[in-house]
């Protein structure tokens, strides 16, 4: 992609207002038959990643539920997409640092989609620092009730309904594995939703639910432009080996290896790293 000027927008962010615009409707992604007859409840799937992976979902047969935090225009425009594959799409708004929320969530999306097979947990949230004195507690209860308390609520309510074959994905970050000087507080909370992924692996093992991990480098989404200044969002991904940040397209593949039993039916407490050519063990 182009090297992105320098902007920025108000939390959560809005793709409409991102230049450039990011590929994120996997226009050119053929599905075939994959996810047939499958229901996934993908948390922050309203835009970039999330957004490409409801897609790519319904391309693969999948009717998807996508909850979000308060992005109505986006998450409006994922279900069109969504509906435009003959799929449905069932839209969640609200705060999953919420635990009454996030748990009314799962039983939502059980309800409207009528059982759940496939659990992608997408949803975060960053602030960067220059200095860890500058994290208080409202920012560092924020960053972990949204990154990893509310992976073990949703988790918990979903366990009632996933079954032998079912798929739990978690989103990580290339941060959770080398860590990032600015994003200090975001970079321990992925660290530690990398290592529930690999924990439940091992825990669910015998209940045939398969939990893996997709940990990208950067990518080209609101949240960049609405959590770094202007100025760190100029050039943004330039500091990976391919010098250039990814488009959401580019990411949501790995969910679909993933989710598919027919793609990875022997994968279970793995990595995927996507991350421009940035090598760690995953």
């Amino acid at each position: 992609m182009s090297e992105p000027p320098a902007q920025s927008q108000t939390y959560p962010g809005r793709t409409a207002d991102m230049a450039p615009e990011p590929r994120d409707e996997m226009r050119e992604y053929q599905g075939r038959g994959l996810l047939d007859g499958r229901r996934a409840l993908i948390t922050g799937g309203d835009s970039g990643i999330g957004r490409a992976v409801a897609v790519a979902f319904a391309k693969e047969g999948a009717d998807v539920a996508i909850t979000y935090l308060s992005e109505d225009d986006d998450a409006r425009h994922t279900a069109e997409l969504v509906d435009r594959e003959g799929r449905r799409c069932v839209t969640l708004g609200g705060d999953l640092a919420e635990e009454r929320h996030a748990r009314e969530t799962v039983r939502h999306a059980v309800r409207d989609l009528g059982g759940l097979d496939v659990l992608v947990l997408h949803h975060g949230t960053q602030t960067p620092v220059q200095d860890v004195r500058e994290i208080d507690d409202a920012q560092l209860r924020r960053t972990f009730d949204v990154n990893v308390l509310s992976l073990f609520w949703i988790v918990q309510e979903a366990l009632d309904h996933l079954k032998s074959g079912s798929s739990i994905i978690f989103t990580g970050s290339i941060n959770g594995l080398r860590g990032n000087k600015t994003l200090i507080d975001y970079s321990a909370s992925k660290a530690a939703a990398m290592t529930l992924a690999q924990s439940l692996a091992q825990n669910l093992m015998d209940k045939g639910i398969r939990v893996n991990c997709v940990a990208p480098g950067p990518v080209w989404t609101p949240l960049i432009p609405a959590t770094f200044d202007a100025e760190r969002v100029e050039g943004f991904g330039e500091q990976a080996p391919m010098e250039r940040a990814a488009h959401p397209d580019e990411i949501a593949p790995s969910y679909v290896f993933f989710a598919s039993g027919v793609m990875s039916s022997y994968y279970s407490g793995q990595t995927l790293v996507p991350a421009g050519g940035e090598i760690h063990p995953g």
